[in-house]
């Protein structure tokens, strides 16, 4: 075996070409275009940088700072944004109780159950009520335009105004209770069952026929003793189902005589839950009566003035 076969270790020969030259361990490669050492390792990942050799952490783009400019407009535009959110604060918090206030309103209009469960009958009678009322307001109307249409004109002003002068006294005079009045109407006749006829139910009937356009009454007891009822009229409840009316002891059965349109009053008296349908409650019972001509001939005496005087 030759030398250059030695030399090898191998036994075969040198290959041919530049090689790394001889010299100690750790020694660097002394050509100039050698490849560092370092990167040929075949522990270090190609292209990886030597350990200790990193370059600084790379987290992401560099913030960039914003400058406000020198003249305050940054702080103008924010606190227009915060004034602008308040206000739309304050609208939404308005809305809210806008719509709150319509839903409870509603709930309210479509929970009121008192014409929802009356009758059908009941209804045409409260729908009829309601037009002669209306009927009855027309001809008030119709009559004060004619009467100022009178007063107004040349020659007969004056004896239009003393005529509607009459008139108004005579309607004044029936509606105080000092003159007596006859007319179309009801007789109401109170028959007590059970518990006595109170005075509360007699009122109510008095509203009642009040509401529904009469214009004279009066209350009699069993022994025909009468009292003309007024606006200042009360009643109370006596002994063994007497009523007290103005200070006047009645006994019953009470009877109300009311001059005004019978079936428009008829009408009010039995509306549901009316004063028909308590007496009935209590076991009573209401008659009512058509009188083609009632009279109402009791006489209310006006209390005596002390302080008062008329004027002009």
């Amino acid at each position: 075996m030759s030398d250059e076969h030695t030399e090898t270790g191998t036994g075969w020969p040198r290959p041919a070409g530049p090689g790394r030259p001889d010299g100690p361990a750790g020694e660097p490669d002394p050509r100039p275009d050698a490849p560092d050492p370092d990167e040929l390792s075949p522990l270090s990942p190609q292209g990886q940088p030597p350990a200790g050799d990193e370059g600084p952490a790379d987290d992401g783009p560099d913030p960039v700072e914003v400058q406000e400019p020198a003249d305050g407009s940054g702080a103008v535009a924010a606190a227009g944004w915060r004034r602008f959110g308040s206000a739309t604060v304050m609208i939404g918090v308005l809305l809210g109780l806008l719509g709150f206030t319509l839903a409870v309103q509603l709930k309210t209009t479509s929970t009121d159950s008192s014409l929802a469960a009356a009758r059908q009958e009941d209804l045409v009678r409260i729908l009829y009520d309601l037009e002669a009322r209306d009927i009855r307001l027309r001809q008030d109307i119709s009559a004060l335009e004619e009467s100022q249409r009178q007063l107004r004109s040349g020659e007969q002003g004056r004896q239009a105004a003393l005529e509607e002068a009459t008139r108004r006294a005579d309607e004044l005079g029936i509606l105080a209770g000092t003159l007596p009045a006859r007319g179309p109407g009801l007789a109401v006749r109170f028959q007590a069952g059970a518990k006595p006829i109170s005075a509360i139910r007699v009122l109510d009937a008095v509203q009642e026929l009040r509401g529904a356009g009469a214009e004279a009454m009066q209350i009699s007891g069993g022994d025909r003793a009468s009292v003309r009822i007024v606006a200042s009229t009360y009643f109370l409840d006596g002994e063994n189902g007497s009523l007290i009316v103005d200070g006047r002891p009645l006994a019953g059965p009470f009877t109300i005589t009311v001059i005004g349109d019978p079936a428009t009053m008829r009408t009010g008296l039995n509306i549901p839950g009316g004063v028909v349908a308590s007496v009935a409650q209590d076991g009573g019972n209401v008659i009512v009566e058509d009188r083609e001509v009632a009279e109402v001939s009791a006489l209310h005496v006006p209390a005596r003035l002390e302080h008062a005087r008329p004027v002009g």
